[in-house]
């Protein structure tokens, strides 16, 4: 496998790339007495399972991004196995009107990971994750900033081995999912060489 950086003039290819995934499982947020006694997020399965493709929303594929923002200082960077592209990482950063950015200069986002649906759990995820860590450091950011679902439970668990750190939970932050909750992620990378 070859990790490589492209230029955004790729994204449509990226975009070829499948980013859909089964929900069969997700991370239920119990809220108690009103949050003065914490939140839980317990892992339940969904029956029946159905299947998610964020790509399927309006203004939502990767060939759209250049039309909402200003991807100049967004980087690619892709896998490849021979001429078959496996996937790719998307990392927003310093980007006027991005608001996971949180106008912040030191913090960059994992705007899209994906992995082709043949090449998961070969430790592709985790090499693309690792180039995006050391892109957004070479930049001098102090974070990785990653948003997913609770629905997304692979995912999740994902970045929780990648050293990311659970730090926003959003119960209504998807009008339009209202089933959906955003989990907010922060992986520290002050201590990287």
């Amino acid at each position: 496998m070859q990790i490589r950086e492209e230029s955004l003039g790729f994204l449509d290819e990226h975009a070829g790339v499948s980013i859909g995934f089964e929900v069969s499982r997700i991370l239920e947020l119990t809220v108690r007495d009103g949050g003065l006694g914490g939140f839980e997020l317990i892992e339940r399965p969904v029956e029946p399972a159905y299947q998610k493709d964020y790509d399927g929303q309006p203004g939502s594929r990767p060939g759209d991004w250049a039309r909402s923002f200003d991807v100049a200082n967004w980087g690619l960077i892709s896998a490849w196995e021979g001429q078959q592209r496996l996937g790719g990482a998307v990392i927003a950063f310093d980007t006027e009107g991005v608001w996971m950015l949180e106008g912040r200069t030191d913090l960059a986002v994992l705007w899209d990971l994906r992995v082709a649906p043949e090449a998961r759990s070969k430790g592709i995820g985790a090499a693309l994750f690792a180039a995006a860590v050391q892109w957004a450091a070479e930049r001098n950011c102090q974070q990785l900033k990653i948003e997913t679902q609770n629905i997304n439970v692979p995912a999740c668990r994902f970045y929780a081995r990648q050293g990311c750190a659970l730090h926003a939970i959003h119960r209504f932050a998807y009008p339009e999912f209202p089933e959906e909750i955003q989990l907010l992620w922060y992986k520290d990378l002050v201590d990287l060489p």
